[in-house]
């Protein structure tokens, strides 16, 4: 699903026109990625967590030019599903 479907989506479902509820979706993406650059976690009850997780420095090999690289340590961020929502998938 694109964000351009999920917004047609809860369009229809909510009665809210396409723009506004676009307007919500992109805030929301927006908030989430500023407070994980903020280093901060986000938590919605019954959905899941996003966080950061630390990935260590790793030595990694380029095949095509038969040598060694080191990929430097960072963080990524991560999704786990709330035990309600995986509940639902399964």
């Amino acid at each position: 699903m694109t964000k351009i479907e999920l917004v047609k989506i809860v369009a229809q479902k909510t009665g809210i026109d396409q723009a506004t509820v676009l307007a919500a979706v992109e805030g929301m993406v927006d908030t989430i990625k500023e407070t994980l650059v903020q280093k901060e976690n986000v938590y919605i009850r019954g959905w899941g967590t996003w966080t950061l997780k630390h990935r260590a420095q790793k030595t990694a090999r380029n095949i095509s030019k038969q040598t060694t690289i080191i990929v430097p340590a960072r963080k990524v961020p991560t999704f786990k599903p709330s035990k309600a929502f995986t509940a639902m998938i399964k």
